[in-house]
Order: structure tokens, then C-alpha cells, then sequence
């Protein structure tokens, strides 16, 4: 008999294809998730923006598609990665549209259930001149001195991967500034995605998802004049199957942090269980004593919990066994 292995409490939708996080948020102390979606079958493809909200991170209200491909509209073939944010009290999300990859802007009227696709649509249609790239996707948004910035995942043919830097006024026109930061090397990967710029207890804190490693990497460095000094690449997850993170700050002023958590079944077994994917568990981050960064999940999980034992002292000596198994 096939045993069921879908999850009991890592959120997922109700059926068929999740991967990439997007669109963190919490609004009027609610929080919501959105994600890469397939809503016809479990495996990539037609990807929509699914959408819930949760009031305590543990359990999740399934609520209606929010972004779903234009046939006519520059998002005719995907609505991929990007963010949300709050624009003087209207929720806004920005996006990628593929083939081309552009970036476009959906805002709502009525709590984050319906959205609207600006007319203007797409808000950056081409990237910068002379940079030869080998993607431009996935739009990070945060406001700095009064104004929106953009980083967007990027990579060099023939280089490394980069994340680049843009301003706005209103959140639809941009002006491309400059690389806010580049890969010290090819071994840091030839494209970054999903770059998430953000500052935890003070100091400034740079996660990518890199190709071809299929790794999350976070540089921690100085942030000076709107560029970012790259420090060495750390791993952030070495779990194997952990990608695309993003970081919501809370009401309460944490950095949290979730992550899809992609396949390791085959293809046929994903169409078979009729679902694909599942989004890690919200993570704190915070540093410890030795200003290393530090990932815990976050408090409200422990409402998850049931009876608890505790061993302590316990021998474990080469090829012995102190606790059976039942």
C-alpha cells in the first residue's frame, strides 16, 4: 500500500504545484503568504500567485488565486517572484512577467482578496543597457529616506551573479541606479535569484538563491552610499532541497523567514500524489554572541507541541545503543 506523505502542518496548497514564497506581509496585524502556483496540475507551469493568511503563523486560511496570467498582458506566460509592501495604507505587489522577463505592479482595494494589474503595466520593461544579462526577475522592494528602492535578481553572461539597484518616486516609474552589489566569483553562482536585502539588529544582511548551485547564500557587509560590500558567502540551508527564501518583518519588528522546499519525488510521483512542494516552517533571525546569524522557528510553533520528554545523561559508547526503538 503507498503511504501518504503529505504534510500535517508545513503549510501547502490544497492541491498541485507550490514553489518560491512571495509576497510576505502582515496587514492589519493578519499575516499573508503568497506563492509560485500551479493551480491545474503538480508539476511546473502556468504559475498564478496563490494566497492565505494566517493570525498566529501555525494555521493557514486558503484564500483565492491573487495573481493569474493576462493572455494578452505581459505576464501572458507566468507571474513569477516578487514582494508586497504598503504604499501609504494600499497593498501592492510587484512581480515578474516572463518571456520577456519584465516587472509589473497589482494593487487591491478590499484587504488583499481581489487585485488590480496597473494599467501601465509593466513598470520596467527592459533591463539596463550594456549589462548583457542572463536574467532580470524577482523584485524586492523596501522603503530608504523617503523613496522605494528595487533590487532585482540578475547575473552577467560570461560572469557572476548580481543584484541591481533601482529608485522610485511612486512605485511605477524607475530609474536604474547601479549594481547594488556583484558576486566576488563564478564559485558564488552566474545568477541570483530571489534577492532579499534586509537589515537584522542593525546590520545589513544580503540572501540569494544562486544557479547553477541551487543554493541560498547570504553575505553579511556594509551598506554605504546605496551599494553593499559583499563579506564572504555563507550557506544559509544545507538541508538540500531549501530555495527562494523571503523575509517578512512583522509587526513586531522580526525578521522572519520562510522558504519552498522543493521535490526530491520524480515527476510521475508528483502527478500521482496530485501535489508538488511545501513551504518551510517561519524562522527567526537574530545573532548570536559571536555575531553569527542565527535561525530559530519562530515561538508561535510551539503551539504545535504535545507531550514532552526530556533524556538526559546518557552514554553513548561506538556501536552500542541505549534506547530501543519500538
Amino acid at each position: 500500500m503507498e503511504l501518504d506523505h503529505r504534510p500535517k502542518y508545513h503549510f501547502q496548497p490544497l492541491a498541485n504545484w507550490m514553489n518560491d514564497p512571495n509576497g510576505l506581509i502582515q496587514w492589519k496585524g493578519t499575516y499573508h503568504l503568497f506563492y509560485q502556483h500551479n493551480p491545474h496540475e503538480a508539476v511546473h507551469g502556468q504559475i498564478h500567485w496563490g494566497h492565505a493568511m494566517s493570525e498566529d503563523l501555525v494555521h493557514w486560511v486558503h484564500l483565492p488565486i491573487a495573481l493569474a496570467p493576462d493572455p494578452w498582458g505581459p505576464d501572458k506566460d507566468g507571474c513569477y517572484s516578487g514582494c508586497a509592501v504598503n504604499d501609504c495604507g494600499t497593498p501592492t505587489l510587484v512581480y515578474t512577467g516572463v518571456h520577456p522577463q519584465v516587472q509589473c505592479l497589482a494593487t487591491s482595494e478590499d484587504g488583499l482578496i481581489s487585485w488590480q494589474k496597473d494599467p501601465g503595466n509593466p513598470i520596467i520593461a527592459t533591463p539596463p543597457e550594456g549589462l548583457s544579462l542572463v536574467g532580470f526577475r524577482d523584485p524586492y522592494v523596501w522603503c530608504e529616506d523617503g523613496e522605494w528602492l528595487m533590487a532585482l535578481g540578475a547575473g552577467r553572461e560570461g560572469r557572476a551573479g548580481m543584484v541591481l539597484l533601482y529608485r522610485s518616486s511612486d512605485l511605477r516609474q524607475w530609474e536604474y541606479l547601479h549594481p547594488l552589489c556583484e558576486a566576488n566569483s563564478l564559485h558564488e553562482g552566474v545568477m541570483w535569484e530571489c534577492p532579499n536585502f534586509v537589515s537584522v539588529e542593525g546590520r545589513h544582511v544580503l540572501f540569494v538563491s544562486a544557479l547553477p548551485l541551487r543554493r541560498v547564500l547570504y553575505f553579511v557587509g556594509e551598506y554605504a552610499e546605496r551599494r553593499f560590500s559583499l563579506g564572504r558567502a555563507n550557506v544559509l540551508d544545507y538541508g538540500g532541497h531549501f530555495y527562494a527564501p523571503q523575509v517578512l518583518v512583522d509587526e513586531q519588528g522580526r525578521r522572519l523567514l520562510w522558504g519552498w522546499i522543493w521535490e526530491g519525488r520524480s515527476q510521475a510521483a508528483q502527478r500521482a500524489a496530485g501535489w508538488a512542494g511545501v513551504m518551510s516552517l517561519p524562522r527567526e533571525l537574530s545573532w548570536d554572541e559571536q555575531g553569527r546569524l542565527c535561525i530559530l522557528p519562530v515561538r508561535e510553533l510551539q503551539a504545535l507541541r504535545r507531550g514532552h520528554w526530556r533524556l538526559g545523561e546518557i552514554a553513548f559508547n561506538e556501536g552500542s545503543y541505549p534506547l530501543e526503538v519500538q
